[in-house]
């Protein structure tokens, strides 16, 4: 289906209107129009693009204001911008190539921090042997921190179980945390607090920040490593506009932070217990584990979200959940969730 708009919560389709429940705009933000004129008057200063390398003699302080702002919410010592998610996350694995001797990886690892010969991180319901050997040597673990088809973030507490001599690098990608969980949307980075070598955050800055671009936060060295690199230093960075925008809408991020757990909280008090779906109230993400439903849906003129995040694999469906979303769509939704249950 092709639509002629941005699909906030409603869209139309053959010229007749749908409620929408999809995407990945979980702060409602490319349709809010304090954002969209911050961003404007910031387009007005720094153009719409900038296509220098960041280590050329001139410099743009926009990207020392939103890399700073980035660096302070998700509570890392330093963060860095490109241009997309997937550079930050290819970024990050190219560096570790050649600092790691074996890549651990969970199931279904986003394709930005995936990597061949990559072994798996629990078999059988257990940690990889590997990590439990004697041998000394230098590990990566890359995980998504909130993985597809989850509704709560990754349980660290089995790092504790890895030995002294296993020197661990743990690469989380929060496309789709950061913004969503923690306080005003911190994401998941700061509260990851075990005895390991060094923790490093990517993330995509086009979901729930609702900007094109991609985060890289970890300890001053490894950003500074990055910004070495000849990819990094060879392609244009981060719009600068959008990058001046993250620092100045710090204000409006908390407040449609708020509206989201609002309407979460109260899809929570609504929602009848469901065999048919995955839901947790700290997350904007409604797992539908009935094709049956998802067709009830669109009867009912609502659309979420079905892709397939590669060509053999059974579509993901999945309501999605907004700030922008109003008490009356979420009880709508609500009531054909619960009819729908309430035949089993």
């Amino acid at each position: 289906m092709i639509v002629e708009q941005f699909p906030d919560r409603i869209i139309e389709i053959d010229q007749e209107q749908y409620l929408y429940f999809g995407g990945t705009a979980y702060l409602g933000l490319p349709t809010n129009k304090e954002f969209q004129d911050l961003v404007i008057h910031n387009i007005r200063t720094w153009g719409t693009t900038y296509g220098s390398s960041r280590t050329a003699n001139v410099k743009l302080s926009a990207y020392d204001s939103g890399e700073k702002f980035l660096a302070s919410h998700i509570g890392s010592e330093n963060a860095v911008t490109v241009s997309s998610g997937m550079l930050a996350g290819k970024l990050v694995i190219d560096l570790m190539k050649k600092q790691t001797d074996c890549f651990f990886h969970f199931n279904d690892t986003h394709a930005a921090i995936r990597i061949e010969n990559s072994l798996s991180l629990f078999e059988n319901g257990k940690l990889n042997d590997r990590l439990l050997n004697p041998k000394s040597e230098k590990i990566t673990i890359l995980t998504d921190g909130v993985p597809s088809f989850e509704t709560k973030p990754v349980d660290f507490s089995f790092l504790k179980e890895i030995p002294d001599h296993k020197e661990i690098t743990l690469i989380v990608d929060e496309s789709h945390s950061f913004g969503i969980i923690g306080k005003n949307g911190s994401g998941i980075f700061n509260s990851i607090q075990y005895p390991i070598k060094r923790k490093i955050m990517v993330s995509s800055l086009g979901k729930a920040f609702g900007l094109t671009g991609g985060v890289i936060a970890a300890d001053a060295a490894t950003i500074n490593q990055i910004k070495e690199m000849e990819v990094f230093t060879s392609a244009a960075g981060m719009n600068p506009a959008f990058v001046q925008s993250i620092s100045d809408a710090s204000e409006i991020y908390a407040k449609q932070h708020q509206k989201l757990r609002d309407n979460l909280s109260y899809l929570d008090s609504i929602l009848n217990e469901n065999i048919n779906i995955k839901f947790d109230k700290s997350y904007p993400l409604i797992y539908l584990l009935s094709n049956d439903l998802v067709e009830k849906l669109k009867q009912e003129k609502i659309i979420i979200a079905s892709f397939k995040y590669t060509k053999d694999a059974e579509p993901l469906n999945r309501i999605v959940v907004t700030a922008n979303h109003l008490k009356e769509d979420l009880d709508k939704l609500v009531s054909i969730l619960n009819e729908f249950n309430s035949q089993f």
